[in-house]
């Protein structure tokens, strides 16, 4: 089943959040809305979404403040990666500058065009899912090189003790009790070396089969597209009293 995703509205504006969670959930979208920073921050714990629209202004932190601690507090380490297009009614140069400085993805003056959002919101959603499967692939990657050094690894620490052993086996004087019992020692301890080894490649195999299963969802931007363009006909009336 493909993963619809979810999108955080972060704007003081009710009627915004009213116009984007009615818009883009009725294109496929799970939305997330808050109110203030602090909301925000909560937000993104939560639900961890898969791209922000985040207003510059905002009560309680801006949304300046926002990026910079999802981007560089440790606190919020494991969502630094979450893409950001930031609403701002400024167009000063600088700040779009800066906003790219502290790691947003996009950025749109207000007043917004939803078009322009919806087509922003899907060029940062590719780019966010072609970014995640180069990170699988390379982390296969590094996987199956790890295999092979493990198998590498194996076979010549294996070779050196196997023929060690059928040397002293063919030279074993079988009436010498304890020498026999020294070999038999050694087989013991070179067999669960070597059974912790193949358990351990097993488990890697295993781990590079359970990967490989794994398939990262997209976005069919042009079923969207179309779904918007029908939703939009549908509500032509409707969409000229809302501001935006």
């Amino acid at each position: 089943m493909e993963k619809k995703p979810r999108i955080l509205i972060v704007d003081d504006e009710p009627i915004n959040l009213e116009f984007f969670e009615l818009m883009l959930s009725k294109l496929g979208f799970k939305v997330e809305l808050a109110r203030d920073g602090e909301e925000a921050l909560e937000l993104v714990k939560q639900a961890n979404p898969d791209l922000i629209l985040l207003d510059g202004v905002l009560p309680k932190l801006s949304g300046w403040k926002v990026t910079r601690l999802l981007k560089t507090d440790d606190e919020y380490a494991a969502y630094r990666d979450i893409p950001i297009v930031m609403f701002s009614e400024m167009g000063d140069v600088q700040d779009k500058i800066e906003g790219y400085e502290l790691g947003v993805e996009d950025y749109i003056l207000k007043p917004f065009n939803f078009s322009e959002v919806l087509a922003r919101i899907r060029a940062v959603l590719r780019n966010r899912a072609l970014t995640l499967r180069i990170a699988k692939r390379e982390q296969r990657i590094a996987m199956v090189e790890s295999l092979n050094r493990s198998l590498v690894y194996f076979t010549r620490h294996l070779k050196e003790p196997v023929t060690q052993m059928a040397a002293d086996a063919r030279k074993l004087a079988q009436s010498n009790a304890e020498a026999v019992s020294a070999f038999v020692a050694e087989v013991i301890k070179q067999s669960e070396e070597s059974l912790a080894a193949i358990k351990g490649l097993e488990d890697e195999i295993s781990e590079l089969e359970n990967e490989s299963d794994k398939e990262l969802s997209e976005i069919d931007l042009k079923e969207l597209e179309e779904r918007f363009q029908t939703h939009l006909s549908q509500q032509k009336n409707g969409l000229r009293e809302v501001p935006g």
